[in-house]
């Protein structure tokens, strides 16, 4: 899976676990694919054995969950370190997610949840004693997610690689 990691039996895969990971068993997606339980299966733990699925995270409403403050810090680093930091910055307390930008001063975007701001506070101590620069930050009001529909367009659109053709493969 290499050179072009994904056919079309991966693409319809990616997306149904994307709508529903829980809920989604290897028959259900079998059902939606025309292929067997088995290979639906074997498809998926090859996906996860390349890196390609990297798990799978419930999405959250923080606020419902006690957590009403949610804030976006966009910070700066070296980009030689970016990455250490991004790191660093996961382990402080109330970050839920570091992005890495790829070039810029506002190279590192981290997210944080807390009950109050006293804890915001903490957070932003945190994140200055490691030396990140916080640039800005903003509250954030409602987070809208969505799977990545391109993965069910293109095999809607695609010709290669037909479900009776990858079935033979993997079983």
């Amino acid at each position: 899976m290499s050179e072009n990691p994904l056919n079309n039996l991966d693409r319809r895969i990616l997306h149904l676990l994307q709508v529903d990971a829980r809920g989604a068993s290897d028959t259900d997606i079998a059902a939606e694919t025309d292929v067997t339980g088995t290979t639906i299966h074997n498809r998926i733990k090859q996906l996860e054995e390349e890196g390609i699925i990297l798990g799978y995270n419930p999405e959250l409403d923080y606020e419902a969950a006690g957590y009403p403050m949610q804030v976006l810090f966009i910070c700066s680093t070296d980009l030689s370190n970016r990455s250490e930091m991004a790191e660093k910055a996961l382990e402080v307390r109330g970050v839920v997610n570091v992005r890495e930008m790829l070039s810029g001063e506002e190279n590192l975007h981290v997210e944080v949840v807390a009950e109050s701001t006293s804890e915001i506070e903490e957070s932003t101590d945190q994140l200055d004693d490691l030396g990140l620069r916080i640039v800005s930050s903003d509250i954030l009001a409602k987070e809208h997610i969505q799977p990545w529909n391109h993965f069910h367009q293109e095999f809607a659109t695609e010709d290669a690689d037909t479900p009776e053709e990858i079935g033979s493969d993997d079983e």
